[in-house]
């Protein structure tokens, strides 16, 4: 590992997201790492000051003379100011997903960061937990055959964020389940596909559940304010079309009639995967004839690395490295968003729609 010791850290939006994030490198025995914080709410940067030891800061400017590196964990709607700014400073950038909250917004980042002196990482974490890589190295040493096509689940039985969060207000957010956790499962997907060109997208999104009185759960992330503060999707279920044949089925939810899951089976030539990250677990499907026609079910046992803890390793040894991490671009952060954005256009329209 690289001297990480130099490098100062600032956390633009000092809520629980960056909260997280300091929580996972004092664990990491990196807590000295944290340099500075800066938040439009007293109250957030008092708590921050308080609880990691901490410079906070109202002004921008002042702020990004403080330090080396940023990671913005605001709204959704305020990635786009912050992560352009902190790049026209010349700071390196870690932004949590989705890149923004609009189409537009996403690409005058991608814009920034084609021109800027720093780099910026996109907070796609699912990418290092290690069954994927483990999936990802079959893929590539040809076990699989040619892939052609993921189905991946992101489904929750009952998981709406507290009603009245930003996170179910849609200019704000930009969307619901499938801004929120369907740019999860995009983004692996794609990724297991080695990113190809996506050219065209089915897909429709419903508000069934959020929008209830009488909506029922066992437990809420954030405080519900009820159905009135609700403007966004809760599912979304989607065919995406890549300009090399492979395809992705797409299932999202925050609320369902069904257990949870988050799933990905892959389809290969010669195997496919079973991929839960919920289990942590990963299964290999083949046919052979060895001795007589027959079925193989592998079950590959990984370790439990954190995946949020390696992510956010990996953006610090190329904070020190002075290099792009080579991973988590903003090129595909925009593929994702352009993919979520033709969803709701085709939901509007009800019919296929070319991905912009």
């Amino acid at each position: 590992m690289s001297d990480l010791s130099t490098i100062r850290l600032g956390f633009v939006g000092l809520g629980n997201i960056a909260h997280l994030h300091c929580d996972r490198l004092r664990n990491a025995g990196l807590d000295d790492l944290v340099a500075a914080g800066m938040d439009v709410d007293a109250d957030a940067r008092r708590i921050f000051a308080e609880e990691y030891g901490a410079t906070v800061y109202e002004d921008p400017d002042e702020f990004y003379a403080d330090v080396d590196a940023v990671l913005v964990t605001t709204p959704n709607k305020f990635h786009e100011q912050y992560v352009v700014d902190a790049l026209g400073a010349g700071r390196d950038v870690f932004v949590e997903k989705p890149l923004a909250h609009t189409l537009e917004s996403a690409e005058r980042i991608a814009d920034a960061a084609a021109d800027a002196e720093g780099f910026c990482m996109v907070g796609f974490h699912n990418r290092f937990a290690n069954p994927v890589q483990t999936l990802v190295e079959y893929e590539r040493n040809g076990t699989l055959g040619e892939v052609s096509h993921v189905e991946a689940d992101y489904i929750r039985r009952r998981g709406v964020p507290g009603r009245g969060s930003w996170f179910t207000r849609k200019p704000i957010a930009g969307g619901g389940s499938l801004i929120d956790i369907g740019a999860h499962a995009i983004d692996l997907s794609l990724y297991l596909l080695g990113y190809p060109d996506v050219v065209e997208v089915s897909g429709e999104t419903r508000a069934q559940f959020g929008t209830r009185d009488d909506y029922s759960y066992l437990d809420m992330w954030g405080e519900d304010r009820g159905a009135s503060e609700f403007s966004v999707d809760d599912s979304a279920s989607a065919f995406v079309r890549c300009a090399d044949g492979t395809t992705i089925t797409l299932e999202v939810a925050w609320a369902s009639n069904r257990p949870g899951s988050q799933q990905y089976y892959v389809r290969g030539s010669e195997a496919g995967a079973g991929l839960d990250l919920k289990d942590h677990s990963l299964e290999l499907y083949e046919t052979a004839t060895t001795g007589t026609m027959h079925h193989r079910t592998t079950e590959i046992e990984t370790g439990d690395d954190e995946p949020h803890a390696l992510e956010q390793e990996h953006f610090l040894e190329a904070v020190a490295a002075g290099e792009p991490p080579g991973t988590n671009t903003v090129e595909q952060a925009l593929t994702v968003q352009r993919v979520m954005d033709a969803i709701y256009r085709s939901s509007e329209r009800g019919r296929a729609v070319a991905v912009e």
